[in-house]
């Protein structure tokens, strides 16, 4: 049900993303670049069944616990994208359409590898048969009640960014948002063994509560939270230590110089951040693991939208901290939001242990 779900989604969202594509960048604020986004979207959203695809793929081999083929597949396609972008750029002169063809081919490559294993080679635990297909509205009920909740998230994350944008814009200008922009990705980069943990107890913590052994549901929770606490106080060292030598990296140019010491300033603020993103990542995977999709919104909403904005603007606008009321918005707003999933969590799971009765044998 899950690959004829994503071949319908992704050709509904096809159709829907290249008919609206230019409103859509126009809302976010693509107007100063609106031809090249378009250029760009055309051809991302065009192969828009491959990103689908290869993503869902992934999935079903994590579920079945094939962690590594979908590490292969996934360093495979980042390093033909790697390859072929200066080639279809520069060599081709395809400009900022080179970029999106080189996403495009590996995205597809990814999905041809996958699907290698799964319907040629079939040495996969799930198979995958027309004679075993039986629709099924209760699964596809279950999938979405999950997956739509995690995309909602995805739009949570831009939206906050977007507010984000506003705030500096008002206090610090096109430099602030510069800065930020620059310093984010450094941030996601630090976020991914987080990220990479919270995927894998999605999948244990599903086999353990769908068996009601809620005690290693439990477990899951715990572990993976310490585990990606440890990596983020690592990380959150190495990046305070070295955060003037990263901010140069991102400002190497005559232009952008002068922001290296506000991006170093910047990166050396969510050093914290790193330290409480797990206990939130965390809560949410435990919750989509538990097929509460809704709940795991739910606390991205308020984590995103309710502290960190709110925190953001308080300390940006109303104590007039400028851009750097922003980044300790994110810190505090980020360390409320997150306590308060993982506690949600804890409890919801010491609910189940407390007033779960044995199957009778």
């Amino acid at each position: 049900m899950i690959v004829l779900l994503a071949l319908i989604v992704s050709g509904i969202l096809t159709i829907l993303l290249l008919i609206f594509l230019p409103e859509i960048l126009l809302v976010i604020g693509a107007a100063p670049t609106l031809n090249l986004a378009i250029e760009y979207g055309q051809i991302v959203f065009g192969g828009l069944i491959f990103l689908i695809f290869s993503s869902v793929a992934s999935g079903i081999l994590r579920a079945e616990g094939d962690v590594k083929r979908v590490m292969y597949a996934m360093a495979a396609t980042s390093i033909l994208n790697m390859a072929l972008d200066p080639i279809f750029i520069y060599y081709f002169n395809l400009g900022i359409a080179g970029a999106a063809w080189a996403t495009v081919l590996s995205s597809a490559l990814a999905t041809i590898i996958i699907v290698y294993w799964i319907l040629v080679k079939r040495d996969t635990y799930v198979s995958f048969s027309l004679k075993d297909f039986q629709a099924s509205f209760k699964v596809v009920k279950d999938i979405l009640m999950v997956g739509l909740p995690a995309s909602a998230e995805s739009f949570v994350m831009s939206v906050l960014g977007i507010i984000l944008n506003v705030i500096l814009v008002l206090t610090g200008g096109t430099d602030a948002v510069a800065v930020y922009t620059a310093g984010w990705r450094v941030v996601m980069f630090a976020m991914i063994p987080a990220i990479g943990i919270g995927t894998a107890a999605v999948t244990v913590g599903g086999a353990a509560y769908g068996a009601k052994n809620y005690h290693n549901l439990s477990i899951t929770l715990s572990y993976s939270a310490k585990l990606a606490m440890i990596i983020a106080i690592v990380t959150g060292i190495v990046t305070y230590v070295f955060a003037d030598y990263i901010a140069v990296i991102f400002s190497y140019s005559a232009q952008s110089a002068v922001l290296s010491p506000t991006i170093a300033d910047f990166l050396q603020v969510m050093c914290l951040f790193y330290l409480v993103v797990p206990w939130g990542i965390m809560a949410s995977s435990i919750f989509q693991a538990m097929g509460k999709g809704v709940t795991s919104l739910m606390l991205t909403v308020i984590r995103e939208v309710v502290f960190i904005c709110l925190f953001a603007y308080i300390f940006a606008l109303v104590f007039n901290f400028g851009p750097n009321g922003v980044w300790w918005g994110l810190v505090v707003g980020g360390l409320l939001g997150c306590v308060f999933a993982y506690f949600w969590a804890w409890k919801y799971i010491d609910t189940l242990k407390k007033n779960y009765i044995p199957d009778s044998i």
